[in-house]
């Protein structure tokens, strides 16, 4: 099976991403969340935000490679995320959606965010900031973990600092890839597709994501921001 994520150009190599000692294997993603909202309440238009893996390349050594056990409800994990514009503090949460907060929490444990960049930055029409993505090896957007996790119940809400699991519109189709909400005003556009797992939130360094948003010369970034370090903490 195979995919085509039509809004993203020809592959090319992100700086810092992970050397492509992967081999590659289909996995039939179609585009992911290629948002075309013509009347949101906000009266903007957005195109292809969250699009995600397409052919998702297998985990580095030591990384899973298959859906990893899941964080239980009434626990936490603390995630720091190092870049050249600062930290971005994460509360992991198990409440939230069990499956996508230990997949991501496996993956960043694992060193698999390590060098990995923002590949993507969002905005909505009318200039508003929507999302910051990474978490695809490839720094193209069509690559992931070399697996996918189960869908799981949206129950909280899209807001300024969420964490949530990119996807494409096929269902279990999340693995590596993740955004962060940059304004309120995108969380009326998130919530009429409901399907993005909520896994945790920003808890310091609302204003890095901020930065790497704004240090963007396009959606897809000549030079995007990478992800120097991730570490994971017990609260």
């Amino acid at each position: 099976m195979t995919s085509r994520s039509t809004d993203f150009p020809g592959p090319r190599r992100a700086t810092g991403a992970r050397p492509a000692r992967r081999t590659i294997f289909a996995l039939s993603l179609v585009l992911g969340l290629a948002l075309v909202v013509g009347a949101c309440s906000l009266g903007t238009q957005v195109s292809s935000t969250l699009s995600t893996v397409g052919d998702p390349v297998p985990g580095a050594d030591g990384c899973p490679t298959s859906q990893p056990a899941a964080l239980p409800a009434g626990e936490t994990r603390t995630v720091e995320i190092k870049t050249a514009k600062g930290t971005i503090t994460l509360k992991i949460d198990g409440a939230l959606s069990p499956i996508a907060a230990g997949n991501f929490v496996a993956l960043a444990e694992c060193g698999y965010y390590n060098g990995v960049v923002f590949h993507r930055a969002a905005t909505l029409q009318d200039g508003t900031p929507f999302v910051i993505q990474g978490g695809d090896p490839t720094g193209t957007g069509s690559g992931g973990p070399g697996y996918a996790i189960q869908d799981e119940q949206v129950t909280a809400t899209y807001a300024r600092g969420t964490l949530a699991m990119a996807r494409s519109a096929q269902p279990n189709s999340q693995g590596s890839q993740f955004f962060i909400v940059l304004s309120d005003a995108s969380g009326s556009i998130l919530a009429s597709y409901n399907t993005y797992a909520i896994f945790g939130e920003v808890t310091a360094g609302m204003e890095v994501a901020d930065a790497i948003h704004a240090a963007a010369d396009a959606e897809l970034p000549t030079n995007p921001i990478a992800m120097d370090e991730v570490t994971v903490s017990n609260p």
